[in-house]
């Protein structure tokens, strides 16, 4: 971390002297992955650059907590790195008064511990204390951790900077250690349930 331009300007500048170069990033590059940086990056060299879609974090972590992204939903990174703290507050009050899921990314690292208290408080605003959240920590690698809580007390359990922490709309429940967030089918094809 925090080499990444570093990396991407290396792999490039290889690239630019006629060699395939590969960037690897985790997850799928195009979703907080490197796929941006290089391309913002090519603009000085112009090559043909491709993107190769991987498995990202969020769609992970759903798989591993049930089904709670049928639903629209919102992704937000709590990272301040890149962006200012106020910019992602005012996204998660859009996000939470617009009732999506939020999934969020970078929710706690070792000096930023604030983040996650201060996400929770602004979406409590908007949501119930008993709203389903999932904590799902290296989804589908080694040492893969899955809890299912609430709103209320999801902060009290361990959170890192590997840990998708997905949200609740005002429809999703918890049922047999699943978040589930409805699509509408129940109420649109009753006869069928």
């Amino acid at each position: 971390m925090t080499a990444e331009v570093e990396r991407c300007k290396e792999a490039l500048e290889i690239a630019y002297t006629g060699e395939t170069v590969s960037v690897v990033s985790s997850g799928d590059p195009g979703i907080y992955g490197m796929a941006g940086l290089v391309l913002e990056l090519n603009r000085k060299y112009g090559l043909e650059v491709e993107i190769v879609p991987g498995l990202s974090a969020v769609s992970a972590a759903a798989a591993r907590a049930g089904a709670p992204l049928m639903h629209d939903f919102a992704v937000i990174s709590l990272s301040d790195l890149l962006t200012p703290w106020e910019v992602i507050e005012k996204r998660l009050q859009c996000a939470a008064e617009g009732d999506f899921v939020i999934a969020l990314y970078n929710p706690k690292s070792k000096k930023r511990v604030e983040q996650i208290e201060k996400a929770r408080e602004i979406i409590l605003q908007s949501r119930k204390g008993s709203t389903p959240v999932s904590v799902v920590t290296n989804a589908c690698r080694e040492g893969e951790s899955v809890i299912i809580s609430d709103l209320e007390n999801f902060t009290g359990e361990k959170i890192g900077m590997l840990t998708v922490v997905i949200i609740g709309n005002s429809q999703t429940v918890s049922e047999d250690g699943r978040m589930i967030t409805p699509r509408g089918y129940e109420t649109k094809y009753a006869d069928s349930f």
